[in-house]
């Protein structure tokens, strides 16, 4: 278990190449002993923090700081720091004995002494009748246990492991799972791990740190991130949910899905718009609809292995995934509950579109680097104001004949019954969309918005 003193302390860390910001403004410390898990999609800055930690890469501002000391300027192998990469690295002219004894031995640490710590640790990994075994030879696991074993037999006050478990086979990698878990409670090192397999950060980890395009998402327990995620982004990529539009009434009371619920949230105001997240295996299903808080139709019923995954059409129009251990035939109505504590309410990141504009000349605005028509009446050419447009007011096209800009399929939410989609436009920019059309991720889209779907108003009477 970690202890409460803190091992690293990064603070304000940034990092760009080129016009991409990759690491921005990382705020972040790991407790002596912890098992801390960097979590997110490729690209989202998690390895690339990893490195700066351990010393290969530079940030461009901000603060390292390992029991207290600055270590920006600690080259590598200076560090008390070692790393496992998910490529192993490993010696293929050494043996297993000499791979693990490498670093020992540049070290000039006494032959008896290297030679005792390394029967240690091919203990430790269950990899004692090996030593002198050719590398090429073993599997990917037990490669992956040589790669562990001659990082920690070097002592290091921080492991960092880097998709270490990446190259290996399904089965292979949940077994290395409980090992890994293993060897952290018998070591009691910290350990610092990167990640982007959801499952594999709940089952290992003390403490998950979930990134997004060079920011933290949230850090919490693996318990805290599934049943409390902060926003739509952790609620989507951390397991299976629900994810719906919904208004708060009041305090412990809110309207989802056609229907009003008890719930355990406060805070929000009154008649405020929300996210509720409803995990699957939180929804109640029954054959008898009566008394039940809502009903819907089965559409399809799939065995998982454990459980059954239904998707049922809702009363109000609303589908939902359902896992439960009893089978659902499709075309069954059925009657559902949710209880006040399995509701998750998050407060909206945004209500709509909103950016920074200027009055080009009458009835033209220019902001996400392209010239808009809309109404300008009560302002001049050079007016700096904010263009306002609802998500469900964007035009995504297939083709870029009629649009004013293009963009990228960036991100996908599924919110019960319409997509929520994120586009990356040609000028860096996202807007928010609303739509029933079905897109695939990285979609090139043409956007269009019709004069007058965009409100203007004064830049000082709303912000960006």
């Amino acid at each position: 278990m970690a202890s409460e003193e803190r091992i690293i302390d990064i603070g304000h860390l940034c990092k760009s190449f080129g016009e991409k910001k990759v690491l921005d403004d990382i705020n972040l410390y790991v407790r002596k002993g912890e098992f801390l898990t960097l979590l997110g999609p490729s690209g989202c800055g998690k390895t690339t923090l990893l490195r700066m930690i351990a010393g290969f890469m530079r940030p461009d501002s901000g603060s390292i700081l390992l029991e207290g000391k600055d270590i920006l300027d600690t080259p590598p192998h200076l560090r008390p720091l070692n790393t496992v990469f998910q490529r192993y690295a490993l010696f293929p002219h050494l043996d297993v004995y000499d791979n693990i004894a490498f670093g020992l031995k540049l070290k000039k640490v006494p032959e008896e002494e290297i030679d005792k710590r390394v029967r240690k640790v091919l203990k430790l990994v269950a990899m004692s009748d090996y030593e002198d075994r050719d590398v090429e030879t073993l599997s990917g696991g037990q490669q992956q246990r040589i790669a562990i074993a001659r990082a920690i037999v070097n002592r290091p006050k921080v492991l960092l492991l880097d998709e270490p478990l990446a190259a290996l086979d399904l089965k292979m990698r949940k077994d290395m799972q409980i090992e890994l878990k293993e060897m952290h409670q018998k070591l009691g090192i910290t350990f610092i791990y990167v990640t982007h397999d959801q499952e594999e950060a709940l089952t290992l980890s003390d403490t998950i740190v979930v990134m997004n395009e060079g920011k933290i998402q949230q850090i919490g327990t693996p318990t805290d991130i599934y049943n409390e995620p902060v926003n739509s982004f952790v609620a989507d990529f951390i397991g299976e949910s629900n994810i719906l539009n919904g208004t708060m009434i009041e305090d412990k009371r809110v309207s989802f899905i056609g229907h009003d619920f008890d719930c355990v949230d406060k805070g929000f105001g009154e008649n405020v718009p929300v996210d509720v997240v409803i995990r699957p295996e939180d929804i109640y299903i029954k054959k008898n609809t009566e008394g039940e808080q809502f009903t819907g139709t089965v559409r399809s019923c799939t065995f998982k292995g454990v459980h059954y995954e239904m998707f049922v059409d809702t009363d109000s129009g609303n589908e939902l995934m359902i896992q439960d251990y009893n089978a659902f035939e499709p075309g069954t109505t059925v009657g559902m509950h949710i209880r006040p504590g399995d509701i998750q309410v998050m407060k909206k990141e945004r209500t709509q579109n909103s950016y920074r504009a200027s009055v080009v000349a009458d009835g033209r605005v220019s902001f996400l680097g392209a010239e808009w028509e809309c109404s300008t009446d009560g302002f001049s050419a050079g007016d700096e104001v904010i263009a306002r447009i609802a998500f469900g007011k964007v035009d995504l096209l297939d083709h870029e004949d009629e649009a004013v800009t293009t963009g990228n399929v960036d991100f996908i939410l599924y919110k019960g019954n319409h997509y929520h989609l994120t586009i990356k436009t040609e000028s860096g920019e996202k807007i928010w969309v609303d739509t029933n059309d079905v897109w695939d991720k990285n979609d090139f889209v043409g956007i269009r918005i019709a004069p007058k779907d965009i409100q203007i108003v004064k830049a000082d009477d709303g912000n960006e």
